[in-house]
């Protein structure tokens, strides 16, 4: 035997943690190989045991061969004369069992190459079944290892003695790894199929953040406090629901830490990954306004059958509560297991509109004019006839998308309403431009000149 054998049996036996017992059994089963495929017809032979002494380093081969009667010899690979089977042993007789030392000289020398791919490859199987057994019941825990290359996408992991592998699915969006990084990982599975034992990792899935909780809180680990849900987008923002059986700790302030210390490591863990802790409640109500906080809720209305809530808020929290592509609304449904409808709150929008609308069919009834154009005039500043005499005719006739000469009888009325003068003489409040549009320019100008006369008038009072 040679010394990177004894070497390779050192180095799994130490560094790989498989028992020597195997280590040498692969190597019995690796020169029983070799020696099949350098010895002519021993392939025939049916028992063969290899005898490796480490400390020696040698092996020998031997063959198991049954006593027959020299007459009865028809196998030569698997039987044995009793003549000679008698110098062996001289109280042989027919149908004992009889081992020879069959190894050939030089045979370790010779089949030490040919013997070392054979003992990889079931030292190889040893060690994945010994990872099996090992991780099979870590499924769920969190592990530290070393990037230690990467097979297209994936990121594999050295865990020590075992090898963890991060499929691409399992990754965190945004998060690159170099060779030699040190990370955490939450094990998902041990898969055990045709290749063989897997240990699957991730940095994606929820339960990674309730570990990393539970490992920082030690409410949790206590059971004092309980995440009661989690969800998760990850590399963008988690939502983490808590509630507590003691009235005496605060749930939320306990994941939080001291000036938030806990939640600090754990978004530092996440790359600041944004984590939102909520207060759980069995509420449908109170829980959608711990969901969707900062944003302030309108109105709330439940419908327990069809598990919706429909909620509204002001303009102004609108982007708050459904996040940033939806994420705080999306994440809050999944988080519930209700179906969260976010809306903006227009009941403050219609009361003005009908204020406006009021407005406008005051300013319309004594301007003469219909509500629609009172509106126009309303919207664009013009809400009372004192605010009108300061536009200018060219203006009221862009407002109200008319003729100047159909803008300056309702600016002349204006004037005339904030003088004094009495209304009366206001056109009805039909259709005020089609109504323009029938005077004669001579009516126009009489009744601006009579305007014109009483504003004078008015005026001369006034001095006086």
């Amino acid at each position: 035997m040679t010394n990177d054998i004894v070497a390779l049996i050192e180095y799994y036996e130490k560094e790989k943690g498989i028992d020597r017992d195997k280590v040498v059994a692969a190597l019995e089963f690796a020169f029983i190989s070799a020696y099949r495929k350098m010895v002519p017809g021993a392939d025939a032979i049916e028992t063969l045991r290899a005898d490796v002494d480490v400390k020696k380093g040698e092996t020998r081969i031997f063959a198991s061969l049954t006593v027959v009667e020299d007459a009865d010899l028809t196998d030569q690979f698997n039987e044995v004369p009793l003549t000679m089977a008698a110098r062996k042993d001289p109280d042989a007789k027919p149908g004992d069992i009889q081992e020879f030392n069959v190894t050939p000289k030089d045979f370790g020398r010779i089949a030490v190459q040919t013997a070392k791919q054979t003992m990889m490859q079931r030292l190889r199987q040893a060690e994945k079944e010994m990872i099996y057994e090992e991780f099979k019941d870590r499924a769920g825990d969190v592990v530290s290892g070393t990037v230690r290359r990467f097979e297209r996408n994936d990121v594999m992991v050295d865990l020590g003695k075992f090898e963890g592998v991060m499929p691409n699915r399992e990754r965190v969006q945004g998060e690159d790894y170099n060779i030699g990084d040190r990370i955490r990982a939450y094990v998902l599975a041990v898969e055990n199929e045709g290749r063989g034992p897997e240990i699957i990792l991730s940095r994606s899935h929820p339960n990674f953040v309730r570990r990393l909780f539970e490992a920082e809180v030690n409410e949790i680990s206590d059971h004092t406090v309980e995440i009661r849900g989690i969800a998760r987008e990850s590399g963008f923002r988690t939502k983490v629901a808590v509630w507590s059986s003691d009235p005496k700790v605060d749930p939320v302030g306990a994941c939080v830490g001291m000036r938030g210390a806990r939640v600090k490591n754990i978004v530092r863990e996440l790359n600041n990954e944004k984590v939102d802790i909520i207060r759980w409640s069995d509420d449908p109500v109170e829980f959608v306004r711990e969901a969707l906080k900062p944003a302030e809720l309108v109105t709330i209305t439940p419908d327990p059958e069809a598990k919706v809530i429909n909620v509204t808020v002001v303009e102004e929290d609108l982007s708050k509560a459904i996040g940033r592509k939806g994420q705080n609304a999306r994440l809050s449904s999944r988080l519930m297991g209700w179906d969260v409808q976010v809306r903006k709150d227009e009941t403050k929008e219609e009361i003005l509109k009908e204020k406006i609308g009021g407005v406008a069919h005051s300013l319309g009834e004594q301007l003469g004019i219909t509500d629609e154009m009172a509106g126009k005039l309303t919207m664009a500043g013009g809400i009372a006839p004192e605010y009108i005499v300061g536009m200018a005719a060219e203006d009221i006739a862009g407002i109200l998308e008319i003729e100047i000469d159909q803008a300056e009888p309702i600016l002349t009325r204006a004037q005339a309403i904030v003088a004094g003068d009495s209304p009366d003489a206001a056109p009805q409040p039909s259709e005020a431009a089609p109504a323009a549009e029938s005077q004669t320019e001579a009516e126009v100008a009489t009744e601006a000149e009579a305007d014109a006369a009483t504003d004078s008038k008015q005026t001369a009072t006034s001095g006086e």
